[in-house]
């Protein structure tokens, strides 16, 4: 198996504070200066895997700061470099604690929450009479809180946001109207390739002097879902699974294992040769998304490799 990265310990200078997400862990130095790297954890089912897969904390920086290159123009990001391919340096923001996700088709989590009779997802309704995968007649954003590792997100309607004081009626506004300008520049985005934007979620911060940006990943397959476009129809239309591009397949796999993340519920073995399939998957999506060829990094120190590029970054600036 190729090498991954999995945990990270460096000391940059100016160093003031560490933060370990599920993916990705963020070093805040001085200057409101932070710097974000991309792990090779795989999480579902809000539970990080056991194992590494290789190249994915390298394809979901390069789909991440590309897709906020290509959206700079209509919603302001956080980003300033990528000194690494597993490395994004960006200005220092406040999170949000919630993530904004929007759904233009009935798939997934709300697929599921459909099945079960629910209506109402995030105090938005559905339209009666819809199956899996049919698009909804516009998107629907359906937040959801931001969870620690190892802790569940949780669905929250807009009232519930504001009531509770977790954003201001003000900023969730912008919130909004940001989640929908990036969707639609993602959909048409994946159009151009050939795909369908199903779902995905933004998450936005706010810097020093009160500005909102976007953070974070975006249009990343961990972060969404994307249908081929070709044939979509005809397989509504017969009651077909669609093709798709996304983790989802992880999730599929451990659901047929066994594992949805419930307590008392054992998680399946990865063997080397699964892990092998998907991190080929991996790429697979990269190059669709992007319409680019991968181009695999030297993974044989990553970690060295990182520290080197951050630091020369660094005395760079």
């Amino acid at each position: 198996m190729g090498k991954t990265i999995t945990n990270t310990d460096f000391s940059f200078p100016g160093q003031q504070s560490v933060y370990k997400g599920k993916v990705r862990e963020v070093y805040r130095l001085e200057d409101d200066i932070m710097v974000m790297i991309a792990t090779d954890r795989l999480s579902a089912f809000d539970v990080v895997m056991p194992k590494g897969i290789p190249y994915k904390g390298q394809i979901l920086n390069q789909i991440a700061t590309k897709m906020m290159a290509d959206t700079a123009d209509i919603v302001p990001n956080w980003l300033l470099a990528t000194p690494d391919p597993n490395v994004a340096v960006g200005h220092a923001c406040e999170p949000f604690k919630v993530e904004m996700v929007i759904r233009g088709y009935l798939s997934g989590h709300a697929a599921r929450e459909y099945k079960a009779g629910k209506r109402m997802l995030c105090g938005v309704p559905m339209p009666e009479g819809m199956k899996e995968n049919d698009k909804f007649p516009e998107p629907i954003i359906t937040p959801a809180t931001k969870a620690e590792m190892g802790d569940h997100d949780e669905d929250i309607s807009r009232a519930d946001i504001i009531k509770r004081g977790i954003v201001t009626e003000a900023d969730y506004s912008v919130l909004e109207k940001y989640t929908k300008a990036l969707f639609q520049r993602g959909t048409e985005i994946a159009a151009d390739r050939g795909l369908i934007l199903v779902d995905t979620k933004y998450e936005f911060g706010k810097t020093k002097d009160g500005k909102i940006v976007l953070i974070d990943e975006i249009h990343t397959p961990d972060s969404s879902r994307y249908f081929y476009a070709e044939g979509y129809q005809e397989r509504q239309d017969r009651g077909e699974a669609q093709k798709q591009l996304s983790k989802e397949f992880v999730r599929q796999w451990l659901i047929g294992n066994g594992f949805q993340g419930l307590e008392g519920q054992t998680l399946p073995e990865m063997t080397d040769a699964y892990i092998e399939t998907v991190s080929e998957r991996y790429i697979e999506l990269y190059e669709n998304i992007t319409g680019e060829k991968f181009q695999k990094a030297d993974i044989s120190n990553i970690q060295e490799r990182i520290e080197n590029n951050v630091l020369n970054y660094l005395k760079t600036r």
